[in-house]
């Protein structure tokens, strides 16, 4: 294990931030015996290095946006995936100024894009809102409302204006004493274990009393039952159960105005979602006109583009034409050797006696043939000869 490292030097960039982090931990280490170390990045003004290190850099912007929940994103592409052409690559190499302005135009648009997102999708909940979330929720406050009301309506009605007077029944059995009442309703709800669902065991105040057993917090529960409901945890001490049950009563009055200031704020919301979904996105014109640009680039980049692959292509044309030519001249070669080879395996033929007498005869007669022109010739010459002397 290397436990004295004191300096880490970048020659290079990593493709992933999990790179960049394996190489610092073997540095940035529990073991290492030096307290402070130094780590160095070299990087080449004007050259890839400084794409490379913006790649490095969104990857790692994206990881911590997931692992921190910051600025989550419900979509998402790779960058790995997205590889420059030979263009770019080329227009990095020599300084070209539009690679700069197309990556920070990609990274604006991004988020511009990503604003937009964010704002379709509120519209779309406040669609969603406004034709059923809140229509619904009123609908049940109110019907809450009106059973409220009608459950204080009858406890007002049916509450003894005598603090001290008492009555409740419990198993049909009517008692007047609160004491006699609450030990009753325990032996009740002693039993209701046996039972798998709710068990009317009383009445009190025209309200229905029903118990059951909540077997996954082990406790026994009473429903208060009117036109709504309302539940307390019956416990062990019979006289404190008939307390929870006049303050359950009580308590409507103020579950009344809560609901009441409930339906205020959901009608409020209702209006409020209506104004704010027929707002358009306030960063439209902006991310129209930077797409607009970035497509500006991305054609003058794709033209850069052809014009090497055309470049390319005539190369490769020319090539092909002069790989043409030697082929020719090798296959006419070739061929020429082929035939002198087919003449030499040829055997030879020798001539027939019928065709040397036939070849001798031939000779012969050139021969007599230029006797007879030769001797005119000679006897002028010989006259000449005499008539001179």
């Amino acid at each position: 294990m290397q436990d004295r490292l004191i300096a880490l030097h970048h020659l290079d960039v990593p493709w992933r931030p999990a790179d960049m982090e394996q190489r610092e931990g073997r540095i940035l280490r529990q073991f290492n015996l030096n307290e402070k170390v130094q780590i160095f990045r070299y990087i080449t003004e004007g050259t890839f290095d400084s794409y490379s290190w913006q790649v490095l850099e969104n990857k790692q912007k994206f990881i911590s946006q997931i692992m921190t929940s910051k600025s989550p994103v419900r979509s998402c592409e790779d960058v790995d995936e997205a590889a420059l052409t030979y263009a770019e690559i080329k227009a990095l190499a020599t300084g070209n100024p539009y690679i700069k302005e197309k990556m920070e135009l990609d990274i604006q648009v991004s988020k511009l894009k990503l604003m937009k997102a964010n704002h379709m999708s509120q519209k779309y909940r406040l669609e969603d809102d406004i034709s059923m979330k809140y229509p619904q929720k009123i609908v049940y406050i109110e019907n809450q409302i009106r059973g409220l009301q009608s459950d204080m309506e009858m406890y007002q009605s049916k509450k003894p204006a005598d603090k001290d007077a008492f009555t409740m029944t419990v198993a049909d059995k009517l008692y007047t004493d609160k004491k006699d009442a609450a030990i009753a309703l325990m032996e009740m709800c002693g039993h209701i274990k046996a039972f798998q669902a709710d068990r009317k065991v009383g009445e009190y105040l025209g309200f229905s009393l029903k118990v059951s057993y909540d077997y996954f917090n082990d406790k026994i529960v009473m429903d208060i039952t009117g036109h709504e409901s309302r539940k307390i945890e019956i416990g062990m001490d019979p006289l404190g159960n008939i307390t929870r049950i006049n303050n359950a009563l009580e308590g409507m009055a103020k579950r009344l105005d809560d609901m009441q200031t409930l339906l205020d704020n959901t009608k409020r919301q209702l209006e409020n979602a209506k104004i704010e979904v027929d707002k358009p996105f306030v960063k439209e014109a902006e991310l129209s006109e930077k797409l607009e640009r970035l497509a500006e680039l991305n054609a003058l980049l794709n033209m850069d583009e052809k014009d090497n692959e055309a470049v390319m292509m005539d190369g490769d044309e020319e090539d092909s034409e002069i790989s043409g030519l030697e082929e020719d001249s090798e296959r006419s070669v070739e061929e020429e050797k082929a035939e002198t080879a087919k003449d030499r395996e040829k055997p030879t033929e020798r001539p027939s006696l019928k065709e040397k007498l036939e070849l001798m005869k031939g000779k012969a007669a050139e021969l007599s043939a230029e006797k007879k022109e030769l001797k005119p010739h000679m006897e002028r010459g010989e006259g000449d000869g005499k008539s001179g002397s």
